[in-house]
């Protein structure tokens, strides 16, 4: 048996993601190699469920310095609203602290300047959880193209489109303001930034971008505040009932979570998608260059019928086409093979299949982020793990296209890390 000591980790930020991404394996899956010490909300309320949900027993604090102070850990995560990342990253790395935080890294160029010089200043170490790296689907992709597959690279087609389930719930949340989550181009597009980045082993240079608020915001005059007190919860196809009861067994209760202890900070998480106070863009086209000349057009439309993504990547030697589906009709059933095709010159088709696991969230990639995060140190021939660097990549990118899409000129990544 391993006499290794536990690594002592608070939490900071008690919603479903904190919860469910990194309270519950820590507790469940990783006891005696990884310890909760405390966990840190402005709301207590959540904190009380999740002792009480996941038997935690854990330290409860408002104040988060206090809590570095009393229980001295030896890792910081971050799962709290994104425009207060920065914030919670600096103090911990000052305190001594490795941070761990849910991406996006942060929201704003200055905010990630702050944090890359506090890393250098401090010698402590930022981990940006991307768990989509961890897919089995997305790995595969990545080691095909390591591998020279298609040759050398040339340009990628990338498209996401939510559904409007998944899609409308980030106009419900805090997510609907441009100052709390930077828009779906720094808090959703970072997963695919970083994937791009990733597949590439290359860094944005050059964004341009168009984008618009089409679908949600102040597009009907049926509306209300929240769908609980509205009065045309009868005939909106985006009713809510966050009330509704759910099993017993559901990790996050939103009645629970949300809508009974909302007192305590007055956050309501049933928000009318269609309120006027929401100013982040739900239809968004980007083209991007990277250092070594490739070029991407990418779109993230939030109000489709079904779910997913197609990417297709064209290189001196081939084109490769990967997609992934959450709703709809292309769905894959779990254990049934995930295809990749390669397309070659002599028109011939490679078929490289990978069975879907669902055995964890995204796609399997949960699971396996948390055993690098959690367990001995793993050998990571692929570079799974994402330091700071990758996670200021990534944000960067979609930072630049909002700076792009309000002064319709292209912004060059290298202005906004000099500042």
């Amino acid at each position: 048996m391993s006499s290794q000591k536990a690594t002592r980790y608070v939490l900071v930020g008690c919603g479903g993601r904190g919860i469910s991404m990194f309270a519950q394996p820590i507790l469940k899956n990783f006891a005696g190699r990884a310890a909760l010490v405390g966990i840190c909300d402005i709301n207590e309320g959540r904190m009380a469920y999740l002792n009480r949900k996941l038997d935690a027993n854990a330290p409860a604090y408002k104040d988060f310095g206090k809590m570095l102070k009393e229980t001295r850990p030896d890792a910081v995560i971050i799962a709290t609203k994104d425009s207060l990342h920065d914030e919670f990253i600096i103090q911990a790395l000052e305190a001594g602290c490795d941070a761990i935080t849910e991406k996006p890294m942060t929201t704003d160029d200055a905010k990630c300047r702050a944090v890359l010089a506090a890393e250098k200043r401090t010698g402590k170490k930022i981990t940006v959880t991307f768990n989509y790296r961890f897919v089995p689907y997305v790995t595969k992709v990545r080691e095909l193209l390591a591998k020279k597959a298609i040759g050398k690279i040339l340009s990628v087609d990338f498209n996401y489109q939510l559904d409007r389930r998944h899609g409308a719930d980030y106009f419900r949340r805090w997510h609907r303001r441009k100052e709390n989550s930077g828009g779906l181009l720094v808090h959703k597009s970072t997963h695919h930034f970083d994937l791009v980045n990733w597949f590439l082993a290359q860094e944005p240079v050059e964004v341009f971008a168009i984008g618009s608020l089409q679908f949600y915001g102040p597009t009907r005059k049926e509306r209300g505040t929240t769908c609980r007190t509205c009065k045309h919860t009868k005939t909106c196809e985006f009713f809510y009932d966050i009330t509704a009861p759910m099993p017993e067994d559901v990790l996050v209760n939103g009645n629970e979570l949300y809508a009974k202890v909302e007192h305590y900070d007055g956050y309501h998480r049933d928000g009318c998608v269609f309120d006027p106070e929401i100013d982040i863009e739900d239809t968004m086209n980007l083209t991007v260059r990277y250092a070594k000349g490739v070029q991407m057009s990418y779109s993230l439309n939030a109000h489709c019928i079904y779910e997913g993504w197609r990417m297709a990547i064209n290189g001196t030697e081939g084109r490769l086409e990967c997609s992934e589906w959450h709703s709809g009709p292309y769905v894959v059933e779990d254990r049934h093979p995930q295809n990749i095709l390669i397309y070659r010159p002599d028109r011939s088709v490679e078929t490289i299949g990978v069975l879907v696991d669902h055995s964890s969230g995204h796609g399997g990639g949960d699971a396996r982020l948390h055993k690098m995060l959690f367990d001995q140190p793993q050998p990571d021939p692929l570079g799974h793990m994402a330091s700071s660097r990758a996670g200021a990549m990534s944000i960067l990118t979609g930072i630049a296209a909002n700076r792009s899409i309000a002064s319709g000129k292209a912004v060059r990544i290298a202005d906004l890390l000099k500042g």
